[in-house]
């Protein structure tokens, strides 16, 4: 798989800025708004000082512009594209961390505002690195970036060709492969997520595509009580990470 970028130019906000400079990202230029709120306007500039970015006024209507269906807070920066990394990457840091592999696998997620928030709490559970799809998915997108608070700049995230073919690949590296899914027999709390695991979360509509489904080792659910019977993708996701995080903190 080739080294591939996201098309994306510019991001928004004060947080995936700081973040980004934080990062060591490669930042051009960045812009405020005359009437930006000095709280998220002041630290971006004295970063940006400090590291010899160009920071210019704008006036808010193009500042907006630059960065449409985005909340800017006034403030938009000019940055170099995402790099996507290669699953090896993903598989090479786990061993460097001396842990046992942990990975998140997205069937379709077609949401910016569900895959921010996976990052994000990707970021938080230290999740070794998230695999995605190259069509009918979400890539790293400004929007991704605004909703995952800075996350972006921290996980790695691989774009495959072929999400079943990837699975096969990682099965061989000793990886288990676990499906997230409302019919499965079991539930998060009864299976072991202490395993070198990938966890697929399927499509906010539809789930795990049935050949994705068959390719897992085992499926998991989270037990529900209520009228609705099913979570959106994003906290789905970051429950059953977090039950993971917990099963290998007592095992330490």
């Amino acid at each position: 798989m080739e080294d591939q970028k996201s098309s994306e130019e510019y991001i928004g906000g004060k947080h995936p800025i700081l973040e980004a400079m934080r990062a060591g990202r490669t930042i051009n230029k960045i812009w405020i708004a005359d009437n930006a709120q000095k709280h998220y306007s002041g630290p971006i500039i004295a970063e940006a000082k400090e590291l010899g970015i160009l920071v210019q006024t704008a006036d808010r209507r193009k500042i907006d512009q630059m960065l449409e269906g985005v909340q800017t807070q006034g403030v938009v920066a000019q940055v170099a594209a995402y790099d996507y990394v290669e699953v090896e990457d993903i598989l090479r840091i786990a061993k460097e961390k001396g842990q046992e592999p942990l990975i998140l696998i997205l069937d379709e997620i077609e949401d910016p505002h569900n895959l921010g928030s996976i990052l994000r709490s990707a970021d938080c559970t230290g999740v070794h690195g998230v695999i995605i799809p190259k069509r009918r998915s979400v890539g790293l997108t400004a929007t991704v970036a605004k909703t995952s608070a800075g996350a972006i700049e921290y996980v790695p995230v691989a774009k495959v060709t072929n999400i079943a073919q990837t699975i096969e690949a990682l099965k061989k590296k000793g990886v288990w492969i676990a499906g997230a899914d409302g019919d499965a027999k079991s539930t998060v709390y009864q299976n072991d997520l202490t395993i070198p695991l990938a966890i697929v979360i399927g499509n906010e509509g539809n789930g795990i595509g049935r050949l994705i489904k068959e390719k897992c080792d085992f499926l998991i659910k989270l037990p529900m009580f209520g009228q609705i019977n099913s979570l959106n993708a994003s906290v789905a996701a970051s429950v059953i990470l977090y039950e993971a995080v917990r099963q290998r903190h007592i095992k330490k």
